[in-house]
């Protein structure tokens, strides 16, 4: 169920129903190449969410399109705001969440350049007491499923606006996918402008421009809405898996408990 499609009136018994589990995608506005559309992320997100739902039911906050993409800048349509800003505003909403009920808080990125920021955000729950628990879901597909879903790509090479992400969106959202835009000129290999940096294990917040200055990382000409459909559905069984654990969970919260204990006294 949609947070935003409740009424006040049914918001506590929806808390209780779903036993205060709340999904907070997370997503950005950036380029993906020339033929998907500056939300394709968001679009991502909240699809998996309402199809994982639907399986395992918890609560979707609205989709928050602000997080971390400073790495596409120089593109036009994105909005990037300040590292700190991002950090205070996801607290808050995550503060905000756990105020009306819902002391178990999944974040569901479906945007790569969040995967330091919303694991160092989990970390710094540590900072201070609190009464609920945050969870990053990036659960990996169920064994069932795995190897179909591996052996349906084609390409080499993916990750941004290629294969992988193309088919989900014209499983999602056709319409909006422009594939007479793409061409067979290589743009989406990368240009390794750095390898010899990341072949010894060296990491520099330029590596993605340094690969991949137009935002595309594979081959877009490969994505299918049948791959689409069979990827995404297979990734909400995955959430869902991981939804049902979470439900069940006891244990992280009685360690933060125990922890910010040890914390105050030592």
């Amino acid at each position: 169920m949609h947070w935003e499609e409740l009424t006040g009136d049914q918001f506590p018994e929806a808390v209780a129903t779903v036993a205060g589990v709340c999904l907070l995608p997370l997503s950005c506005l950036e380029r993906h190449a020339h033929h998907l559309p500056l939300g394709t992320d968001m679009y991502i997100g909240h699809e998996l969410c309402r199809r994982a739902v639907a399986l395992e039911p918890a609560i979707i906050f609205p989709d928050l399109i602000f997080t971390q993409i400073l790495e596409a800048r120089h593109c036009p349509g994105t909005v990037a705001l300040d590292p700190e800003l991002l950090l205070r505003l996801l607290d808050n909403v995550c503060r905000e969440i756990a105020r009306n009920g819902l002391k178990k808080i999944v974040l569901v990125s479906t945007h790569g350049g969040n995967w330091h920021f919303v694991r160092y955000f989990a970390q710094a729950q540590l900072e201070q007491p609190r009464d609920y628990a945050v969870y990053v879901a990036n659960p990996p597909l169920l064994a069932e499923d795995k190897e179909r879903i591996e052996g349906q790509w084609e390409g080499s090479v993916d990750g941004h606006a290629g294969e992988s992400e193309t088919s989900l969106m014209l499983a999602i959202r056709p319409e909006l996918v422009q594939m007479d835009t793409l061409a067979d000129d290589g743009e989406g290999m990368p240009l390794e402008r750095l390898k010899a940096l990341s072949d010894l294990g060296v990491y520099t917040g330029i590596w993605w421009y340094g690969d991949h200055p137009t935002h595309y990382r594979g081959d877009g000409r490969l994505g299918t809405a049948d791959k689409g459909e069979q990827y995404l559905s297979a990734r909400a069984r995955a959430l869902a898996a991981a939804i049902h654990l979470i439900k069940r969970d006891s244990e992280t919260q009685r360690l933060q408990n125990e922890f910010y204990g040890s914390h105050q006294h030592g």
